[in-house]
Formats: C-alpha cells, sequence, structure tokens
C-alpha cells in the first residue's frame, strides 16, 4: 500500500487509468474519480455545464460511500450548495 500526491486533473487521470487494471482495493473510488478527472479536465467549476456538477456531485457521494473511515461525510443538499446547484 502507498499514498502517493499527484496535482491535476490531467495527471491524475493519466495516472488512474494506468492502476485502474491492478488495483484491488478501492476501485470503486478509483473509478469514480476518474470519471469525476474526465468531468473536471473540461473546464473550471464556474464554466461546467449543471448536468456535469450534478454527476459530480453523485460521483463524490460514491467516493465518500466507500470511504469507510470519513466521519464528517457530506450529504447531497450540502454540496448541491457548495457548487450552487440549489433550486
Amino acid at each position: 500500500m502507498t499514498e502517493l500526491r499527484i496535482n491535476g486533473y490531467k495527471q491524475i487521470r493519466t495516472i488512474l487509468k494506468s492502476l485502474l487494471p491492478h488495483i484491488r482495493f478501492k476501485k470503486i473510488q478509483a473509478e469514480a474519480l476518474c470519471i469525476a478527472c474526465e468531468i473536471l479536465c473540461r473546464g473550471t467549476i464556474k464554466t461546467l455545464e449543471k448536468k456535469d456538477l450534478k454527476q459530480l456531485v453523485n460521483l463524490i457521494l460514491v467516493i465518500q460511500q466507500e470511504n469507510y473511515v470519513t466521519k464528517k461525510k457530506k450529504t447531497k443538499i450540502d454540496l448541491c450548495k457548495i457548487l450552487d446547484l440549489t433550486p
């Protein structure tokens, strides 16, 4: 097991795509993060379409749900407020 610090969505996406076939644990999180990086590479949070932001919220929830250590998880409502997706 190892921990890496990688900066930039494009770099994360590239490395994750290479590692995905070899990941045994946290594969669901890695796949969700890879999709999130694809979305985030298209633009900034301010320039992304609402459908992309909604998909990011769902991906964040998947990542949180699979992380058994996190005690302070954000709800879908919290995430929507952060991304200004409230009606």
